[in-house]
């Protein structure tokens, strides 16, 4: 736990643009109460720290599952590959390995992550139970697990137009809670389906098509993106899907995401190398895209005055000599490994 007041001096990526600045900050109470100019030479890197946007932590049982079969066959419910493992994998192990991949997004710098939860009320009770008090934890439910007092609201794993459903997504809505939703994964047939319910998230998109991203952006309706995954899962092989710079282009908000454990780590400094290198999108963006879920949360995002201090510092400052990107020196070139403490506002202080 940190005391009353903590100073940190670094090159900090400052306000909506994330300027790199050497700069220092003073930390009170999980605030940033002051950003001045620093002269001292910059010995560390300082960002926002991250907010995975959609993950499954659940499926650490199945770690490293070779993704060899159609994606219905992996994952589909109710019995996907992935299902079948999860009903015969003991209680304990299904605990002990959310809380694994929890600590291993905490120390790569992620302080926040939406979770899809299998296994109603007793799935969401099982990640209650595994949650770091310092993380943002959101919890969608299903099957009665999006009514567990702990759950944020309802996890779709994909639309079908059924009256149940409907009334489901009403039930959340009602109650006040959130709604995510999968589609256009490995498909376009449950897109229309899943609009209609009036998500506040999007799952995939992998296969939007420019009426879908059109619709997105009309009805403000966020996507959230998880490249690597669906490439592992053979669902993506162009930069074009998802089509992310369109999505960009139209305005829809966009969150990133890292998907199933047991096919993809749930690591956030690869996940934006991935969006950066592959699909071409900016660091800034990819930066954006990977702490927006914090909206979510309730939560204010980014280094600026008055706003939480959840930040990830990185050392290994010296590279930033040579670069004519920080940003991107840091998401790309410098990464996790480089990671040596996180500071939550949750909790004040996290040293690594």
């Amino acid at each position: 736990m940190q005391t009353a007041e903590k100073q940190i001096t670094g090159l900090a990526f400052t306000g909506e643009d994330f300027t790199p600045e050497n700069v220092e900050l003073t930390i009170e109470n999980g605030i940033i109460t002051d950003i001045i100019p620093s002269r001292a030479k910059a010995e560390r890197c300082i960002l926002p720290a991250f907010f995975n946007s959609h993950i499954h932590t659940g499926d650490t049982a199945a770690l490293d599952t070779p993704a060899d079969r159609p994606l219905k066959e992996l994952v589909a419910p109710p019995d996907g590959l992935k299902h079948r493992i999860l009903r015969m994998t003991p209680e304990e192990s299904i605990l002990k390995g959310m809380k694994n991949s929890i600590a291993y997004m905490k120390l790569r710098g992620t302080l926040g992550f939406a979770d899809f939860r299998e296994g109603g009320v007793h799935g969401a009770e099982l990640l209650e139970r595994a949650a770091d008090p310092e993380m943002y934890t959101i919890i969608l439910g299903r099957d009665g697990g999006e009514h567990h007092p702990a759950s944020a609201g309802l996890g779709l794993s994909s639309a079908h137009g059924t009256v149940e459903e409907k009334q489901a997504a009403d039930k959340v809505r009602r109650a006040g809670k959130l709604l995510f939703v999968h589609a256009g994964e490995g498909k376009t047939t449950d897109i229309d389906a899943a609009f209609d319910l009036r998500p506040d998230v999007i799952i995939h998109g992998t296969n939007f098509r420019d009426a879908d991203i059109r619709r997105a952006a009309d009805e403000d309706i966020a996507v959230a993106v998880c490249p690597r995954s669906n490439w592992t899962l053979h669902v993506a092989s162009s930069r074009n899907n998802p089509p992310v710079r369109k999505l960009l282009e139209a305005g829809v908000p966009l969150l990133l995401g890292t998907d199933n454990v047991m096919f993809v780590s749930p690591d956030m400094f690869a996940e934006c190398a991935f969006l950066i290198n592959v699909y071409d999108v900016t660091p800034e963006d990819a930066l954006r895209a990977a702490t927006a879920g914090f909206s979510f949360a309730g939560e204010k995002t980014g280094i600026e005055k008055g706003k939480p201090a959840n930040l990830t510092i990185i050392e290994g400052i010296g590279l930033f000599e040579w670069s004519r990107h920080p940003l991107k020196t840091a998401l790309v070139r410098v990464g996790a490994a480089a990671v040596t403490e996180v500071i939550s506002s949750k909790r004040q202080n996290s040293s690594l």
